[in-house]
């Protein structure tokens, strides 16, 4: 009973953070944008523009207005979900976040399974034999795949997968002579969904790629945390205990050192939610990707102030949502864990 008060509590107060985490990224994005270099007045209508056509611009997107009144009215339209429209075209932010948004979930998504199969899957195999080939096959694959640079890596498996074999395509998200099923956004599901075989075919070709690339720089951060967690894990006094009691090597190993080393790899894998934004924006880029991250990096060399701030908040909220999940999960699993 006092557990669950305490979890309770614990689950309150961190509910109660979000908000102001998001508050700080927000004011913290909207500051930087203003003292960045650039006027995205001359990004809309050009620098050599006549200054009174700049004048009416920055009059009508409210920058002529104070620095405080702008930061006032950018939070109060935020409080009413009101993300504001884009500079260059007026599109509402909202909506190119809807569009480009299930793109970039579906290559995260699937990133982020391939990581983790992969990388446990190679963490757990030298477990076995500890300091043997296999674990240092494995210490090896976790250190340099978190090592191997982004871009270099895309464009070698580019260069081999799409050019040199011609097994994938070289970027894009969809076969440009096919008409993507409609529905979620998410082509993969919508494809199977409507029964459009020829479609799935296509968009699962088009995402094998970044999706493979993206998920091999991921795995080296599971293959290192169930590497140290299992050693440490097996070396415990309840292991020890288990062991005394006659129990298999397989069955210590399944039913008592594996479950406890798996609990801090699920704060791994909330950690990571937040390093596929900066690996996504590169493998986006990369691959052409129409996802959020290749929005953001056109939206910033436009100095397009709504688009940015209105991605930026929403990737923040998405990372806090998770990071919110994944300590209420591990403190829920894990009865040693103290408020």
């Amino acid at each position: 009973m006092a557990r669950g008060r305490e979890l309770l509590r614990y689950g309150a107060t961190r509910l109660a953070l979000a908000p102001v985490m998001l508050w700080l990224i927000s004011s913290l994005v909207f500051l930087l944008l203003r003292v960045a270099p650039g006027d995205p007045v001359d990004a809309v209508l050009g620098s050599r523009a006549p200054a009174a056509a700049k004048a009416l611009l920055r009059e009508r997107l409210g920058l002529d207005m104070p620095l405080s009144d702008q930061y006032i009215d950018f939070i109060n339209r935020l409080l009413h979900g009101d993300l504001g429209a884009a500079l260059i075209n007026q599109e509402p932010v909202r909506q190119i976040i809807a569009d480009a948004l299930p793109a970039s979930l579906e290559l995260s998504i699937t990133a982020l399974t391939l990581a983790a199969v992969s990388g446990l899957a190679v963490g757990f195999s030298g477990i076995a034999r500890p300091e043997g080939k296999l674990d240092l096959a494995g210490r090896f694959y976790g250190i340099g795949t978190y090592a191997l640079p982004p871009f270099w890596v895309a464009m070698l498996l580019q260069l081999l997968f799409a050019v040199i074999l011609g097994w994938l395509p070289v970027g894009g998200r969809f076969p440009p002579s096919l008409v993507p099923p409609s529905g979620s956004g998410f082509l993969i599901l919508d494809s199977i969904l409507s029964g459009d075989w020829v479609a799935l075919n296509g968009a699962v070709r088009h995402l094998a790629l970044p999706a493979c690339t993206l998920g091999l720089l991921l795995s080296g951060v599971f293959t290192n945390a169930l590497r140290l967690n299992l050693r440490r894990a097996l070396r415990s006094d309840y292991v020890e205990a288990a062991r005394s009691r006659g129990l298999s090597e397989s069955q210590v190993v399944l039913r008592h050192a594996l479950p406890n080393a798996l609990l801090p790899v699920l704060t791994i894998a909330g950690i990571t939610v937040a390093s596929l934004i900066g690996g996504a924006l590169l493998i986006e880029v990369t691959f052409s990707w129409p996802g959020i991250a290749l929005r953001l990096q056109e939206s910033i060399n436009q100095r397009d102030y709504p688009v940015v701030q209105g991605i930026v908040v929403v990737i923040a909220a998405l990372v806090v949502m998770v990071s919110v999940f994944v300590d209420l999960l591990v403190a829920t699993l894990d009865p040693r864990v103290r408020y």
